[in-house]
Parts: C-alpha cells; sequence; structure tokens
C-alpha cells in the first residue's frame, strides 16, 4: 500500500493565487490545512506576458530570479517584501503585483522531511568540487542557477540517464550530454558534484542551488513516455498532485506547469510555461492533463510539449493529498 510519510504536504508546498493591487506592503495569505512560512516562493502573473520570479530565504527576500531568462540575481524591494508566517508580502512590482491582474504563487518549505534543500556555494571552474547538502538522502533533482552574470539554468534529473545528461530550465532544448556540468558523477546521500562549467560552477562565483530528494506521498520525479492518445499517458505518482511540471526530453518542448488551483477541474487545459514569459494558456486541447488521486493522465495527441507518441518526458510532482495516509485512509478523485 503506497503509504505516505507527510499526511499534510499543505504543511511543505502551496499554491496561491491572488489578484494583484499594485499596493504596497500587501500581504499575500496562504489558504492551505497548514501555515506554512515558504523558504521558495515562485510568482507568475498569469494575464500578461510577465518573467517568472523566483525568491528564496537563503538570497534573501527582495532578490530574484528568473526561470525564463539567463539573467543574474536582480535586486528589487518592490517585488517579494518578505517571507511571512503564512504568506509573503509583495510590492508595487508588476511581475509580482500588477494591478487587476490574476496572480499565482507556488511555496515551498525547505525541510529534510519533505526532501528539499537550498543550497548555496562559489564556483571553482578550471576544476572540480562537490557541493554539500542537508538531505540525508540522494537527490533526484538538482537545479542551479549562477547568480553573477548571464547564465543557463542547469538541471539534472535521476531519469535523463546519468550525470553526464543535464536539461537547461531556461530553454526547449531537448536533453544534452556534457560531462563538465555535474561532473558525470552522481549525487550522494550528501554532496553533488561540478564539473569546469561556467553556468554551473562559473569561477569565483556565487550560485543557488535547489535540490530534492523523493518523499513518498508528497513528491515524485520520474519519466513517461508519451502515447500521442487523448486517453494516455497515465503516470502513477502514489497521491494526488497539486504542482506537475514536465517537459520533453527527446525533441525539446517548454517545461509545461500544471496545478489544481488554476486548473481547478479535469480535464486541466489552463497552464503555465516555466521557461516563457507568456501569459496563461488557455483551453488548448493538445495540452490538457487530467490530476487524478494517484497520478495524472496527459491528453494530448499531437504536440511535443505534452504526449507526443514515443517521446519520453521527465517531471517533477508534488502532492496536494496522498493516495493513502499514513494511517491507512484513502483519498478521494478529484
Amino acid at each position: 500500500m503506497a503509504y505516505t510519510t507527510i499526511d499534510d504536504p499543505s504543511a511543505y508546498f502551496q499554491t496561491t493565487l491572488y489578484t494583484g493591487n499594485a499596493t504596497d506592503d500587501t500581504a499575500i495569505t496562504h489558504g492551505g490545512n497548514s501555515d506554512l512560512q515558504a523558504d521558495w516562493v515562485w510568482i507568475k502573473n498569469r494575464d500578461v506576458a510577465r518573467d517568472h520570479i523566483l525568491f528564496d530565504s537563503v538570497r534573501g527576500a527582495g532578490v530574484g530570479i528568473k526561470s525564463n531568462t539567463v539573467a543574474g540575481n536582480a535586486s528589487d524591494s518592490t517585488q517579494l517584501q518578505s517571507f511571512d508566517s503564512d504568506g509573503f508580502t509583495v510590492g508595487i512590482e508588476n511581475d509580482a503585483n500588477e494591478n487587476t491582474k490574476k496572480m499565482v504563487s507556488w511555496s515551498w518549505k525547505e525541510s529534510t522531511t519533505a526532501g528539499f534543500d537550498i543550497v548555496s556555494f562559489t564556483g571553482n571552474a578550471g576544476t572540480t568540487q562537490t557541493v554539500s547538502h542537508n538531505l540525508s538522502a540522494v537527490p533526484k533533482v538538482i537545479i542551479i542557477k549562477r547568480l553573477d552574470q548571464n547564465a543557463n539554468w542547469c538541471v539534472y534529473h535521476e531519469s535523463l540517464g546519468g550525470a553526464d545528461h543535464n536539461l537547461f530550465l531556461n530553454t526547449t532544448n531537448p536533453t544534452q550530454t556534457d560531462t563538465a556540468i555535474f561532473n558525470n558523477t552522481l549525487p550522494t546521500t550528501s554532496v553533488f558534484s561540478l564539473g569546469n562549467n561556467a553556468d554551473a560552477n562559473g569561477d569565483g562565483a556565487p550560485h543557488i542551488a535547489y535540490v530534492f530528494a523523493e518523499k513518498q506521498g508528497f513528491s515524485k520525479f520520474n519519466k513517461f513516455m508519451g502515447n500521442g492518445n487523448a486517453n494516455g499517458t497515465f503516470v502513477y505518482t502514489g497521491f494526488r498532485p497539486a504542482w506537475v511540471m514536465f517537459t520533453n526530453t527527446a525533441n525539446g518542448g517548454h517545461w509545461q506547469i500544471y496545478d489544481t488551483k488554476i486548473g481547478a477541474s479535469n480535464v486541466v487545459n489552463d497552464h503555465l510555461k516555466a521557461n516563457s514569459s507568456g501569459a496563461e494558456i488557455v483551453d488548448d486541447a493538445n495540452e490538457q492533463i487530467d490530476i487524478l488521486s494517484n497520478g495524472f493522465k496527459c491528453r494530448g495527441t499531437s504536440n511535443n510539449n505534452n504526449n507526443h507518441s514515443g517521446d519520453t518526458y521527465v517531471y517533477l510532482a508534488f502532492a496536494e493529498s496522498p493516495f493513502v495516509t499514513s494511517t491507512g485512509v484513502p483519498t478521494t478523485a478529484r
């Protein structure tokens, strides 16, 4: 039985929708079962083309980076102003709080229990290095961003087939082979390895890494193969997802983001793309999914971004509710 290790996922991850008001010191409160003081907050304006902006408690509020660009750190006190006990505060800036616009935030708490660690380190390109993490488990996903200049977002995903393979979060590129990023060395329960690539390990440069280990009933990082059929592919996660992101590793494609707040009922058509500043995609039948009590099902038929026949996709998923609680109580379908 797929018993969970975390009965209330909202203690570690929440999606929050809000309407911007262009007013300084606007408090956004989460609505989950548990209070959540997040350590990583990802905000997107859903209505118009605006950058994704990501903040974390290691770099501090007011210092953002953008998943859809190569740009480094940008200090702006009018974006995210503080991490609060059950939410966060935003200022007047359009990416975070444009007047009358629909906004979404995704918030994670850094926790060994939830398998998430935020690691800052200084690069030393020209040689290799190992960087310590605090998960006490082998990471399945590592996302690295150099902060001092333009650089790609380097992504390690266990399902790519080795530490000589990577993706870039800010592009639609397929999997590439490069031993210089993760040094062709698999991560361990205490460290991950870096080669001499300037994006992932720039000499003397500050970097941030978001490091994830899988936790039963809360998170899943795996792969699936598209079948081009509107009734497939079903992907088992062992929980009802709150948030899913995936990309086509074979032919390339957007990093598709779906959640159960934007997509409040099946079939989920509305979604965003982590590598694009574009507004929310609405009612696209070629890029829709079902979110189920124990996984999700892609329903696209002809598109590289969703369920293209014969192509492999890798995904990250976080739970809304476990399939079976730690005491054996099953969840229900949406």
